[in-house]
């Protein structure tokens, strides 16, 4: 059996645990990532390095900070300010997206998540409203709100540099938001009007492995200098972020830094350090990346979309070409992250472009907006798997809540696409 039908098998049995969940969901990605090491479609190396990826040493770092602003009682704090101006559950969902989507235009969406989930379940403890309906639209507005500039997501880079070296061309700095900004609104109305209906309502209970847990004890007895400090390295931290490239420091590096900070000043134990990192989702963002390289590695990845084009014909509609790189895009990125995503179909939206004569801005644009429309699933984007365990959810609540954004965004870009990047100018 070839490496490449293995990997589609490993795919499949993701999919039917992810969605039966029988057993635990990290423990399904870490048997698929010791199965492609054991059927040698992957070595060992390739197979655990995501557990270093600079995305899991960013979530490991942004529990640590998060879990110190619980511990001092800053979050909660925090949520009370918030929970003042959003009397009800909807204006608090409007709060939440439209923050969350502004600041993931400015920093990555995944710092910005991991930044603001503590915050989030201390507006939900504060305001006595479940978590699990305010945590969903949180990391969906992240994901959104990353396509409102070159530097919001990943993918962007990575289809900037594709475009780039290809062609010579590049996308502006705010370029992305001619399609990103309108998903966004929609969005927050969307959830507003309809959406609310589909999140779920889990009870607040306590999470043994975090302290995000909405910890609803007093915090009076906690030193005001402890509060303080924290909240200056969480400023300090995403500042950081955001002046990345001027600082020189990698922004999971900054996060790492705040983290240090926080146990090296004693605002933090390492005990409680250890006690904030959500063990489940390490060992599920990392063994999911293994699938998302086999995937990439053996042309798995490349025949699934290949097979899908293929039935275009050799001269395919513009409008229908673009539609199915968006809704494939779409599909993909729920299962092997946004980033693999549109590492792998950049090359091929690009090679599409020239082969037809068309603008490569159009099919590259229409690649990475659908690569962020990873909803669906847990493990589409870090942000998701990050809120998994403190929101309660299992793998259908993100099917509920996430596929009719998806068809919801779908609708939207289909419509701005060929408005603002014609595939034939």
């Amino acid at each position: 059996m070839s490496p490449s039908t293995i990997t589609l098998l490993f795919l499949l049995f993701a999919i039917i645990m992810f969605v039966w969940e029988k057993i635990p969901l990290a423990l399904t990605a870490m048997i698929v990532c010791i199965g492609l090491v054991l059927s040698g479609v992957l070595d060992v190396r390739t197979a655990f390095l995501g557990f270093i990826d600079s995305n899991v040493i960013l979530i490991v770092a942004m529990f640590v900070i998060g879990g110190a602003l619980f511990e001092t009682g800053i979050a909660n704090k925090i949520g009370g300010l918030v929970a003042r101006f959003a009397q009800t559950e909807r204006q608090l969902i409007i709060a939440v997206m439209l923050i969350t989507g502004v600041m993931s235009g400015l920093l990555s969406n995944t710092g910005t998540a991991a930044i603001l989930i503590p915050v989030v379940i201390g507006i939900a403890t504060k305001a006595n409203f479940s978590r699990s309906r305010l945590l969903m639209p949180l990391v969906f507005a992240a994901a959104m709100g990353g396509n409102l500039s070159l530097i919001g997501a990943p993918g962007n880079l990575i289809a900037q540099g594709v475009l780039e070296q290809g062609t010579g061309l590049k996308f502006g700095f705010f370029e992305y938001a001619k399609i990103g900004l309108p998903i966004l609104i929609v969005g927050i109305i969307y959830f507003v009007l309809i959406g609310y209906r589909f999140l779920p309502a889990k009870q607040n209970l306590s999470i043994d492995h975090s302290v995000y847990a909405g910890d609803t004890t007093s915090h009076r007895d906690v030193p005001v200098w402890k509060q303080n400090l924290s909240l200056i390295i969480l400023i300090a931290t995403l500042l950081a972020m955001v002046l990345e490239d001027t600082i020189g420091i990698r922004f999971y590096l900054s996060a790492c830094v705040g983290a240090l900070l926080l146990v090296l000043t004693g605002v933090m134990s390492e005990k409680e350090a250890y006690k904030a990192i959500d063990s489940q989702v390490i060992f599920l963002f990392g063994g999911t990346l293994a699938l998302a390289t086999a995937l990439k590695d053996t042309g798995a990845g490349l025949a699934i979309a290949n097979t899908i084009l293929g039935f275009l014909g050799d001269t395919p509609n513009p409008f229908i070409l673009l539609a199915t790189l968006f809704l494939l895009s779409c599909v993909l990125t729920n299962f092997m992250s946004n980033t693999a995503t549109t590492t792998l179909l950049a090359p091929i939206s690009l090679s599409i472009a020239n082969q037809l004569g068309a603008d490569p801005r159009s099919v590259l644009m229409a690649t990475v907006i659908g690569a962020s429309c990873a909803y669906a699933t847990p493990i589409g984007m870090p942000a998701n798997t990050m809120v998994l365990s403190v929101g309660g959810y299992k793998f259908t609540d993100y099917v509920k809540a996430g596929v009719p954004l998806i068809i919801v965004s779908t609708i939207v870009a289909l419509i701005l696409l060929p408005i603002f990047f014609p595939f034939y100018p």
